[in-house]
């Protein structure tokens, strides 16, 4: 039995990254042999073991073929006569196709160490191309590594571009999507991972409403950047400059998916892309089970971003019908991230990436001023039910009135 430190955690060290999750390869052992050691198995489809004191992941070494369609469609075959190279080479990238023993001896047979060196994202075989989530995977490690100078080869991309003219990426489950695509998001440089996507073809398949998007224009006076794919890179990439959570850069991906769906002859004017863009956010959530929070935030940013970034004109009725949308006095983390998609969203324009944003404040102090008008006193009047209801919106509407007359000063 011989155990290897292998993928990841080999590739990050030679990096001079932190390590953080570490997979080990065990060659030449048998599940009965693992079990007398005292590990502990887990996974249905092949042999898999928790370490007995560590917790762990520990694989028996093993080949792959495919059988079926998309990321499930492969027969494994792990035995004590698989060799170390022979579980490598099933691996994407040969960057995550290298092993080390413990003392720290590297097996390279599919030339990662030189690829790191040259900054390439190459994959190990032809066998790529049998796993459609490898698409996805290659694409979010270009979104990681961008930082450091990393391309992806083109012979690989070519495998992509293969990949998403064969069919195959509709194959994918919703729900292993969007891990990688949630992964992706969160990524330093999260418009890689769409510009790559974009370039070999899975854009137009995995989120045709994105992919419109390029070549889009929009006035120059508001968006010097013109192109509104252009544009929406632009504030996904602010979204990560800022350390924003997952939510607010979902919302920002998909926050002009309405422009998408303006007639040419309207160009470069977007009237009501905020509502027209709901039925299309509301599609790509569904598409790929996006979480409720993403979601409902999505759609809340699509139908609303202009509002905030016009919070300053808007008359106090409404304002309080914007924050009666996102529910700010039970749900006020929700509000603060829609400000900071608005924020993402005026920052990423070509040249105005250091503007101030007055308008997050203003929403900020107009939340709380509504939510500062007292229930009790209202109570005390005698006031219940709708007639309740009615009486603490007008004593809000007049809070927002002392709001904004106290900020026009």
């Amino acid at each position: 039995m011989q155990i290897y430190k292998v993928g990841g955690a080999v590739r990050d060290r030679l990096l001079g990254k932190p390590v953080t999750d570490i997979d080990w390869v065990v060659v030449g052992a048998t599940t009965e042999e693992m079990l007398a050691k005292g590990f502990r198995p887990v996974g249905a489809d092949f042999p898999v073991f928790l370490h007995p004191k560590s917790g762990e992941e520990y694989a028996l070494a093993r080949t792959e073929r495919k059988n079926g369609r998309g990321y499930g469609g492969f027969i494994f075959h792990a035995s004590p006569d698989v060799t170390l190279e022979e579980d490598l080479i099933r691996r994407d990238l040969t960057i995550n196709a290298m092993a080390e023993d413990a003392q720290q001896n590297l097996t390279d047979p599919y030339h990662g160490q030189r690829d790191l060196q040259a900054r390439l994202l190459r994959h190990v075989s032809p066998a790529f191309a049998e796993d459609p989530l490898r698409v996805l995977r290659v694409a979010r490690f270009a979104a990681r590594y961008a930082e450091l100078g990393f391309t992806v080869a083109p012979e690989t991309l070519e495998l992509m571009r293969q990949l998403s003219e064969s069919g195959e990426l509709e194959a994918l489950t919703p729900e292993r999507s969007w891990k990688e695509i949630a992964r992706a998001l969160m990524e330093d440089q999260p418009q890689v991972f769409i510009e790559v996507l974009r370039e070999c073809g899975a854009l137009k398949v995995l989120m045709p409403e994105v992919d419109a998007l390029f070549g889009v224009p929009q006035p120059a006076a508001h968006h010097p950047e013109i192109d509104t794919g252009v544009h929406t890179l632009s504030v996904l990439e602010q979204a990560a400059l800022h350390k924003q959570p997952l939510t607010v850069r979902w919302a920002c991906l998909l926050h002009d998916l309405g422009k998408g769906l303006t007639p040419e002859e309207e160009w470069p004017r977007h009237i009501a892309h905020e509502h027209r863009g709901l039925k299309l956010i509301k599609a790509v959530n569904e598409r790929f089970k996006a979480p409720k929070d993403c979601q409902e935030l999505a759609l809340l940013v699509g139908e609303y971003h202009t509002h905030g970034h016009r919070a300053l004109e808007l008359k106090p009725s409404t304002l309080l019908e914007l924050l009666q949308s996102f529910d700010v006095y039970r749900r006020p983390q929700r509000f603060e991230e829609f400000i900071a998609a608005c924020e993402m969203d005026a920052r990423g324009r070509k040249g105005l990436e250091q503007r101030s944003y007055p308008q997050a404040d203003y929403l900020r102090g107009a939340a709380t001023a509504a939510r500062s008008v007292a229930v009790q006193p209202l109570l005390e009047k005698g006031f219940k039910g709708p007639e309740l209801g009615e009486a603490i919106k007008r004593e809000r509407l007049k809070a927002l009135k002392v709001y904004k007359a106290a900020a026009s000063v």
